[in-house]
C-alpha cells in the first residue's frame, strides 16, 4: 500500500493506492494520526488507486471520522470511491457517515 499526503490551506488530501487489509491498516491509521496530531481535521481520502479495503480499513475510517468530527472540528470525506469499496461501505452501513464525491477537486472544494 502507498499513501501520499498533500497539505492544502483548508484540508489534507491522502491519496491511497493498493490494498488496505489487516497488515496495512496500521500504516493507514498512522497517516491519519499524523494529520490529526497536527490539528488538521479536514481530510479528503482520494481512493481512486485503491483496489481493496478490508474490515480493518473500514474500522480505521470510522475511527478517523469520530476523531475529526469531535467538537465539530472537521470531517473525513471520500473521493473517487471504487465500486467494490462503495458496495462494502453500503453493506456495512457506513455510507451515511461519509460525504462521497466523484472527484478530488470537488471534495477539496467542500471545505
Amino acid at each position: 500500500m502507498e499513501i501520499n499526503t498533500t497539505q492544502y490551506r483548508h484540508c489534507d488530501v491522502l491519496t491511497l493506492k493498493g490494498r488496505i487489509d489487516s497488515s496495512t491498516a496500521p500504516q493507514f491509521e498512522q497517516a491519519i494520526k499524523f494529520a490529526t496530531d497536527q490539528a488538521r481535521y479536514k481530510i479528503v481520502l482520494d481512493m481512486s488507486g485503491l483496489e481493496f479495503m478490508s474490515s480493518a480499513g473500514l474500522r480505521v475510517l470510522v475511527n478517523a471520522q469520530k476523531i475529526c468530527r469531535r467538537y465539530n472540528r472537521g470531517e473525513v470525506v471520500l473521493a473517487e470511491v471504487p465500486p467494490n469499496i462503495k458496495s462494502a461501505l453500503d453493506l456495512s452501513g457506513f455510507t451515511p457517515l461519509f460525504k462521497v464525491f466523484g472527484d478530488k477537486l470537488t471534495a477539496v472544494g467542500n471545505f
